[in-house]
């Protein structure tokens, strides 16, 4: 297949920071004119753009603005990929200080603080049509090397073949108190699971299940891990996967019922 896209893709950060200020709204009537017009010639800063919006939009859906906002501080401009993780670390200190334990051990945090992480991770990046994972698994022994040191504990990858879903990669991820890592899988028809890996897991955390909007997050800690298995599949059927997932991970959701 021919790839159309034009070479002249922007390289600087400038342009890049332009390209963004057009997603948010941030440009002046003229500037947006000439970022317009150079989009119509160049293909591939098209592309970028629209990735821009699915991610505002994604961010944008799980951080609503409140309606009576009359003043905005204007902050140094970030590239899309660092204002998504500023936000995922947000979340956690937010939930830290929210019950006033920014210090308490991992143990005693709310259980739902690495769910709602996981729940954000899959809303931003398995929508993601070009960089869905930051390693992929053509090499799983890197992928898998690299996540288990990041998270300081040796991790393994369940095999999600019976339910039509093979490893795309991975990505390290700022967690609660510490590095999270995300596994994302995907089926025929382009569906995607992620499966959310922390070490700062509540030890009381039992098989549980997070509901945002037509996302669904089952989650449970087993051996000192949390994990959080995330996807837009019917519940009942999401429980399943999240089940035989938990097993082959040593958990007995069995248990929990």
């Amino acid at each position: 297949m021919t790839d159309n896209r034009s070479s002249t893709a922007p390289t600087t950060g400038r342009e890049l920071e332009r390209l963004s200020a057009l997603v948010d709204g941030e440009l002046a009537p003229h500037d947006q004119a000439e970022v317009l017009a150079a989009l119509a010639h160049d293909a591939q800063a098209a592309a970028r753009v629209e990735d821009y919006r699915r991610q505002t939009a994604a961010l944008r859906s799980l951080f609503p603005l409140p309606t009576d906002v009359r003043y905005v501080l204007v902050r140094p401009r970030r590239a899309w990929w660092r204002r998504a993780a500023a936000a995922l670390a947000w979340v956690g200190a937010g939930a830290m200080l929210g019950t006033g334990a920014a210090w308490l051990p991992a143990h005693e945090a709310d259980p739902w603080d690495f769910a709602r992480h996981a729940d954000l991770a899959y809303a931003i990046y398995a929508p993601e049509p070009r960089h869905p994972v930051e390693v992929t698994a053509t090499d799983q022994g890197h992928l898998m090397a690299w996540l288990s040191h990041g998270l300081g504990r040796t991790l393994t990858v369940p095999a999600l073949d019976e339910y039509g879903y093979t490893l795309m990669g991975g990505r390290l991820l700022p967690g609660t108190t510490g590095p999270a890592a995300q596994l994302m899988y995907q089926n025929q028809v382009g569906g995607r699971l992620t499966l959310y890996i922390t070490g700062a897991a509540p030890l009381r955390a039992s098989f549980r299940v997070l509901r945002q909007d037509d996302r669904r997050t089952f989650y449970w800690a087993s051996a000192g891990a949390g994990y959080a298995l995330s996807g837009q599949r019917s519940e009942p059927r999401l429980r399943e996967i999240a089940m035989d997932v938990c097993s082959s991970l040593g958990g007995n959701p069995q248990a929990w019922q």
